[in-house]
């Protein structure tokens, strides 16, 4: 990002954190061809017969995050943070939606990231979710590691950025999370 673009992003930010919900609107024409990348790489994990575009989820978290009243983020990687926590309700939202109406169908998606592991372990993103609920009553920290790189597609440096910790313990807290969640979800090798 441009030096000129990335400080009209940081001001917009700053706005937009102090309640002026006309800076996301100005924002996120600058950063959509981003959101549009990450939700691109999300829906990839998805079930191949997924509905659920990468432009529709764009528009959804902007929505949702439109309606925040107040949210506090002055940097970039803040504002991928939230709208990663975002993009993971409105998956799991719609892969509720989708078991429901197919009783029981499911939602499969790889935890581990595809050039790391030969095999994809593909699991339920519900229970994905369910797992890092539970992770997060034990260590929370852990469970937002998992959730910024997994949802959010941020590096190892930003996310210990965002969590004031070095890369190291972002690294330990991704390894240690995802044996946790692995055994929490029943097995499969997590990549």
């Amino acid at each position: 990002m441009p030096e000129a673009e990335a400080g009209e992003v940081t001001q917009l930010l700053e706005s937009w954190s102090c309640g002026d919900k006309a800076a996301l609107n100005h924002l996120m024409p600058i950063i959509h061809r981003e959101l549009r990348r990450r939700a691109a790489a999300y829906l990839r994990r998805e079930r191949c017969d997924h509905t659920l575009q990468p432009t529709a989820l764009v528009h959804e978290a902007y929505l949702r995050l439109v309606d925040q009243d107040k949210v506090q983020c002055h940097s970039r990687a803040q504002f991928f943070a939230i709208a990663a926590n975002v993009m993971r309700q409105i998956l799991v939202d719609h892969a509720r939606n989708h078991r429901a109406s197919k009783r029981g169908g499911g939602n499969k998606v790889a935890l581990g990231e595809a050039e790391d592991c030969a095999q994809r372990e593909e699991f339920d993103l519900v229970a994905l979710d369910r797992a890092l609920d539970w992770l997060a009553r034990f260590d929370p920290r852990q469970s937002r590691v998992v959730e910024l790189r997994f949802f959010g597609g941020l590096t190892e440096q930003e996310i210990a950025e965002q969590l004031e910790v070095s890369a190291i313990t972002v690294k330990r807290d991704w390894r240690i999370a995802r044996a946790a969640l692995h055994h929490q979800m029943g097995g499969g090798a997590l990549g």
